[in-house]
């Protein structure tokens, strides 16, 4: 079958798809999921279309959170599943796992780009801080990266920074230019505004990740006093226009038991969040809060409560370090993604501020093959136990002997640190966590024997 006979098929099955996502859910869901049976590989998502399936028959909690989906801005809705489920997750990762087995690399799902270092607020520990806040990703070069992207099969880029929305007109600019693509930021929420929820109806392939970090004590303790209220206001206009946006919540030994309650799920549930989630606190820096670090205790907590809430909130949570397991260990080192800064360096993950090659002079391809992304590929996963994953958190061994051997540089400009600095933070965490995530894994009992690993 000729490529463009193979794209008119596919252009007219997503038409034909994206007509079964309006009128009644209950009616045009089972046929949407019929049409991806026949469209794609058995083996493919199969567990989470059997999951779709039951939620439609049982109505349960994950169906309240499918009829929030539809409650969303008509043209908003259309574009989240036609570039999110249809672009990014179907088309995007057949792409994705061609591309990876002839290059024998790994290729992403999603990219994370800093369009900026600045920001308008200094929390408490944060990593990104470490960049400074001059730094910026021109419009040309994030252009130049997306389309770069697309030719292998990533079609979901995600803004960190800094503070994104500094640059808002330029991130409108970009929805426009690629409206194939799915778009999310991770922003404190403070400069979303009416005028910028317009836009967002406009261009309809942008979404919010607002950080929340707990009741108002707790998350101003560490943001700054009148954040929390900011927020609130945020989330109070994106439900007014309908749109979608999510919570982005790290998780210290300071707000454990504020983001790990039920009162807090409830709070994201009614503000109208349609997901959330959860990241473990790293300390990243020199000047890394490393009394922010969770202890096994608090850890364990957010484990047991995220999969109790999972199971009858409608929410959409991920603990990127408790559920490792759905993903296979660590996603960074474009595995599932990786992280530009707005330097321009290619870093593997968001946390790991080291790296080979900078996109102002090298190709996505040719970053994806550097040697430290190639060290990721071949020692990836990192640990067989899933609740274990990260190479600096949990196994520091490995990031210690990736940047040494691989000669990656160091790219916090402000305050350079040196790995083993890094590393060192975290081996003793990592030795306090081993007990408590091999009962957890292996559904030991934690006793004497267990611990020492017989």
């Amino acid at each position: 079958m000729s490529k463009s006979i193979k794209s008119s098929m596919q252009n007219f099955a997503v038409d034909k798809a994206l007509k079964y996502i309006e009128g009644n859910p209950e009616e045009n869901i089972p046929k949407l999921m019929k049409l991806v049976d026949k469209l794609t590989p058995e083996y493919w998502y199969k567990s989470q279309r059997d999951a779709i399936r039951t939620v439609i028959e049982e109505k349960n909690h994950w169906y309240d959170l499918i009829l929030k989906v539809y409650d969303l801005d008509p043209g908003v809705r259309r574009a989240f599943f036609e570039n999110f489920l249809f672009n990014a997750s179907l088309k995007g990762s057949a792409i994705q796992h061609e591309v990876s087995e002839r290059e024998g690399c790994n290729v992403p799902w999603a990219i994370l780009l800093d369009p900026t270092s600045a920001c308008n607020m200094h929390c408490t520990g944060c990593w990104a801080a470490e960049y400074g806040n001059k730094l910026n990703l021109s419009l040309e070069t994030i252009d130049s990266i997306i389309r770069q992207g697309k030719e292998m099969g990533t079609y979901m880029y995600i803004y960190t920074g800094g503070e994104p929305l500094v640059r808002k007109d330029d991130l409108m600019k970009i929805c426009e230019m690629h409206p194939d693509c799915a778009f999310l930021a991770f922003t404190n929420g403070s400069l979303i505004d009416e005028d910028f929820c317009n836009e967002m109806l406009r261009v309809k392939n942008f979404v919010p990740a607002i950080s929340l970090e707990g009741f108002e004590e707790a998350n101003d303790g560490r943001r700054g006093e009148g954040v929390y209220k900011k927020v609130q206001n945020a989330m109070k206009l994106l439900k007014e226009h309908k749109l979608p946006f999510g919570i982005s919540t790290c998780y210290t030994s300071k707000n454990v038991e504020d983001v790990s309650s039920e009162k807090y799920f409830d709070l994201m549930i009614d503000s109208g969040a349609l997901f959330v989630w959860f990241f473990h606190y790293m300390p990243v820096g020199n000047d890394a809060a490393v009394e922010l670090l969770p202890s096994p205790k608090q850890r364990e907590l957010m484990f047991n409560r995220i999969r109790e809430f999972r199971k009858c909130k409608p929410i959409f949570s991920m603990d990127f370090q408790n559920d490792a397991q759905y993903v296979h260990g660590c996603i960074a080192g474009g595995r599932n993604y990786l992280h530009i800064n707005a330097k321009g360096d290619v870093e593997p993950c968001v946390f790991i501020h080291y790296s080979n090659c900078n996109i102002h002079d090298t190709s996505l391809l040719d970053a994806y093959k550097s040697p430290l992304f190639m060290a990721y590929h071949n020692n990836q996963p990192f640990n067989d136990n899933m609740l274990r994953p990260c190479p600096m958190l949990e196994n520091p061994e490995y990031l210690r002997q990736m940047v040494k051997e691989t000669k990656a540089e160091n790219t916090d400009y402000q305050s350079f640190e040196s790995v083993d600095h890094l590393c060192d933070k975290t081996v003793e965490y990592a030795a306090n966590w081993k007990p408590t995530a091999d009962k957890l894994w292996h559904g030991c009992c934690g006793c004497d024997n267990c611990k020492k690993g017989e």
